[in-house]
């Protein structure tokens, strides 16, 4: 996909993903808090008709690609790749010369759904630093149709009996919920998505940590797991690095008793799938013991 077409995609929705939406709305334009710095006068204005942004704070400014590259601190190439696995081809095909406040995406219509074994899966799993043992463990292979045509992707089952799906161009999902794994521990562990889940599966090296765990699949899911996440005596958060991250693990200190925030371990990545494997004796830090002091 070229940057032309990824730029079609609105400022808007992608910042909305994020958690971040305007502190004022005027129709055809938004200002938002800019999530490039401590803004506490709203000084970022997106333009919905053109799809261009401007924090009036700093001067910068420009199209969807140039913000992810402000806000994940990556080059063009990097951003457009993150893009495409944020929102994927097809997802950003139906608004291709259409007016994107006016479509919504086709709904998904889950056909079939068996262990994980396609190769085509594998591999984009094996790209991104996923243990398959890991992955098969608690991901399946979902199949699909979306508009009359069939797509498959990995599947990651959430408490609403929905599938978060994944695969090299998409990223989506049939109903917005955290998953939650209960445990009888008095520790947990808060993931922003699954693949952040895996990767540190991947880095633990097993399959099963005793701890209860929860997967927001969003950080816009928290209200509907914070009271399980706050029942815990101890909470680990390795939400991302932007601001709606810290914003999410803002919330979650106030809400519990004793929080330890993960991210700073894996700074200036933006997740923990980020986070280049071959660093991980440096991590030692992300893996609480049942016995472990929140710092």
């Amino acid at each position: 996909m070229d940057a032309k077409a990824i730029n079609k995609f609105p400022i808007r929705d992608y910042l909305a993903a994020r958690g971040i939406h305007p502190a004022r709305d005027r129709g055809y334009y938004g200002l938002y808090h800019s999530p490039l710095r401590e803004d506490h006068t709203p000084s970022m204005k997106v333009n919905y008709d053109k799809n261009l942004w401007i924090d009036y704070g700093t001067g910068e400014g420009g199209t969807l690609i140039d913000l992810v590259m402000q806000m994940e601190r990556c080059d063009a190439g990097e951003a457009m790749r993150r893009l495409e696995r944020h929102i994927g081809g097809m997802f950003v095909s139906s608004f291709i010369g259409k007016n994107p406040t006016s479509q919504r995406p086709h709904s998904i219509v889950v056909e079939k759904v068996r262990p994980l074994e396609s190769l085509a899966l594998l591999d984009y799993l094996t790209e991104r630093s996923i243990d398959l043992a890991a992955a098969r463990a608690h991901c399946s292979e979902v199949h699909y149709h979306v508009a009359g045509k069939s797509y498959f992707a990995v599947g990651f089952r959430n408490d609403a009996g929905g599938w978060e799906l994944r695969n090299r161009y998409f990223k989506g999902c049939t109903s917005k919920a955290p998953t939650t794994r209960r445990g009888d521990y008095p520790t947990c562990l808060v993931f922003e998505g699954f693949m952040d889940y895996l990767s540190f599966l991947t880095l633990k090296r097993n399959p099963n940590p005793p701890h209860s765990i929860v997967v927001l699949n969003s950080v816009t899911n928290l209200a509907k797991a914070i009271q399980f996440i706050a029942s815990h005596e101890r909470v680990y958060t390795y939400l991302d690095n932007d601001e709606a991250g810290r914003k999410a693990a803002s919330e979650l200190k106030e809400a519990c008793r004793n929080l330890s925030d993960q991210s700073v371990h894996y700074r200036p990545h933006n997740d923990l799938n980020d986070y280049p494997p071959q660093k991980s004796h440096s991590l030692l830090g992300l893996f609480p013991s049942r016995n472990t002091s929140c710092r």
